[in-house]
């Protein structure tokens, strides 16, 4: 914690939770990694994921048989229209995990973040509270069966073609290919698993004995913790970053695609899109004419306000051992 020591103590602990966060995530998505593997040798090929239609449109630069070059995809409007963890707690809030007045609390804080573009401390911190809240308790193996389930309800229909097939170039080329993403890992890793990736960094919330105890570890998976995260998976994995590419949405994930040789920004926000263009980066937008893509709105922004609230209600929430 030396180097930190020009930090303000504020500063100085907001960088060692985005660390540890990145850390925690890091060492999940490795272990999670093996068990998709295993799964993805024991199951059919998932072609039924590229049957959609869509004309591949391959990034130029994967090469066969680079091992020491990956892929990280953001996950939501990225990968998936919407906000996975508003799609995980439409179906918490649908079996009852938690009332009317709680779902409107959260939702309040998500149209701010999505309406202005800005994370607002106190509503993050309201809504990090209360839904890691809901989730004390709870079984982590419990709620991983229900995110099957909710999978297969909400998520499955909301791929983007076009981006589930530039991350099938990248399986195609031998290389990995990790979502990376606020959502909880095990919702993640759930997703990984649907699409044949090979494993997700998540927010990790803390368990013991298979049990939430309501408290993360360290902070969301969000910002400058994702890219935290992608160093510390590349250092674990032997990956040269200037090989690997990333993909995001979001002007939030400035720091994960500026740690690679490969940026692209998918379906961007206003902000994200003035970067990408000033750098030069390689943009792909799969939204169609929607007016709202253009104030970086989720493409589901109707539901999406009031399931993003939701969403923060599990975007913090769990720990899987």
């Amino acid at each position: 914690m030396a180097a930190l020591g020009w930090l303000t103590p504020r500063r100085r602990s907001a960088t060692a939770r985005s660390v540890l966060a990145g850390e925690a995530a890091a060492e999940a998505a490795r272990k999670t990694s093996l068990q998709l593997e295993r799964e993805r040798e024991e199951a059919a090929a998932l072609e039924a994921a590229r049957a959609s239609g869509a004309e591949p449109e391959e990034p130029e630069f994967p090469v066969a048989g680079d091992v020491r070059a990956a892929a990280f995809f953001d996950l939501d409007n990225t990968v998936m229209q919407g906000a996975a963890i508003f799609h995980f707690g439409r179906g918490l809030y649908k079996r009852k995990f938690f009332q009317r007045r709680e779902l409107a609390r959260f939702a309040w804080a998500q149209i701010w973040f999505r309406l202005a573009g800005v994370e607002d401390p106190a509503h993050m911190q309201e809504a990090r509270d209360s839904a890691l809240s809901i989730v004390k308790g709870h079984r982590v193996s419990e709620l991983m069966s229900i995110g099957e389930e909710i999978y297969d309800e909400y998520m499955a229909d909301r791929i983007w073609p076009g981006t589930r097939a530039l991350a099938q170039a990248h399986l195609d080329a031998g290389q990995k290919v990790w979502l990376v993403t606020a959502a909880p890992v095990e919702t993640a890793t759930i997703i990984a698993r649907r699409l044949g990736l090979t494993g997700a960094l998540g927010t990790v919330a803390e368990s013991v004995d298979g049990v939430y105890t309501g408290r993360l570890v360290g902070e969301l998976l969000h910002g400058p913790a994702k890219a935290e995260a992608v160093r510390a998976l590349a250092a674990a994995e032997g990956l040269d970053l200037a090989r690997c590419a990333a993909y995001s949405d979001s002007h939030n994930d400035i720091p994960m695609l500026s740690l690679v040789g490969h940026p692209y920004a998918i379906n961007p926000d206003t902000k994200l899109r003035k970067h990408a263009r000033d750098r030069e980066w390689r943009l792909r937008d799969y939204r169609t004419g929607r007016k709202a893509a253009k104030i970086g709105i989720p493409a589901a922004a109707g539901l999406g306000a009031v399931a993003g609230g939701t969403a923060a209600a599990v975007a913090l929430h769990r720990r899987r051992r």
